[in-house]
């Protein structure tokens, strides 16, 4: 048979259903509201087809910048040689997910001010800067007594 350069090809095992994930869309995918500016994960559903974006951008994350009433606009970067391209794609929301890349990051930034208001209260200044891993402190161990290890002595059974 011949080689087809088909939309979707080579997606038999990309758009796939996990084990057991099989089936109808839960209500909750269609119900998330997105708004402009948001952060979103490209994540093809194979079980429909409408609004599928193409294979290259599954897995993917971008930013919202279009909201339609059946489609998302998305901004994602596209890496074309040697230059970076935003490509602006439209994709129905149940391909869509709404990104914890930032979760992280806003949680970090709620415990610094966190952190600087009780600081600020007692009168202190501290740093919110991230640290890398410092190595672990010096532990002295007292020098034991050198105890000389001798073989037993072989006797050979006769």
């Amino acid at each position: 048979m011949t080689h087809s350069y088909g939309y979707k090809r080579k997606t038999r095992h990309k758009f796939r259903k996990g084990f057991k994930q099989h089936g109808a869309i839960h209500i909750s995918k269609s119900l998330t509201s997105y708004k402009i500016g948001d952060i979103v994960d490209i994540v093809v559903d194979g079980a429909i087809h409408k609004g599928m974006p193409y294979k290259y951008y599954h897995g993917r994350t971008g930013t919202v910048f279009n909201v339609n009433p059946r489609a998302i606009g998305v901004i994602v970067n596209k890496q074309v040689r040697n230059r970076i391209i935003p490509k602006r794609i439209h994709v129905r929301v149940e391909h869509l997910k709404l990104s914890t890349s930032r979760v992280e990051f806003l949680n970090r930034i709620r415990q610094n001010d966190k952190l600087k208001t009780e600081a600020n209260k007692k009168g202190h200044r501290i740093s919110t800067k991230r640290v890398v891993a410092q190595p672990a402190g010096v532990i002295n161990i007292e020098k034991p007594d050198i105890e000389l290890l001798n073989p037993k002595l072989f006797f050979e059974i006769v």
